[in-house]
């Protein structure tokens, strides 16, 4: 399984790409959508945890729908602040597999992404 981290937030990017690594997870981060999204189309990428609040022309509900429509099957979770939960529900209307509050529980953010993992090689199973 292979987990990309999106957030302008470099300090939190570093800890909690060390902290899912621990576990066992091939973690990596980058800082804003447009990375995030060049990365998606140069390699497979399983998951998505993305900030919704993103700096640049494009928010994370943006990049999500982008995501969504060029690559279906990965499935994204969005991180927000308590402030953005309004941002983070319309998320999963835009597809997202669920969200996550800032500051992170890391056993919450590591059972998402295993279930979101689940999903999505549900989801390929269905399309061969």
């Amino acid at each position: 399984m292979k987990v990309m981290f999106v957030d302008d937030e470099t300090g939190f990017l570093d800890v909690i790409i060390k902290r899912i690594r621990k576990r066992e997870i091939d973690a990596f981060g980058v800082s804003d959508g447009e990375q995030a999204l060049e990365r998606i189309a140069k390699e497979k990428i399983d998951v998505v945890v993305l900030d919704v609040k993103m700096p640049g022309n494009r928010n994370g509900i943006m990049i999500l729908k982008e995501i969504k429509t060029r690559w279906p099957l990965i499935e994204v979770i969005m991180l927000t602040g308590h402030a953005m939960l309004e941002a983070a529900r319309s998320g999963m209307d835009n597809g997202a597999f669920d969200y996550i509050v800032k500051p992170v529980d890391i056993d919450d953010l590591y059972y998402k992404i295993g279930d979101a993992y689940k999903k999505k090689l549900l989801q390929e199973a269905k399309h061969k």
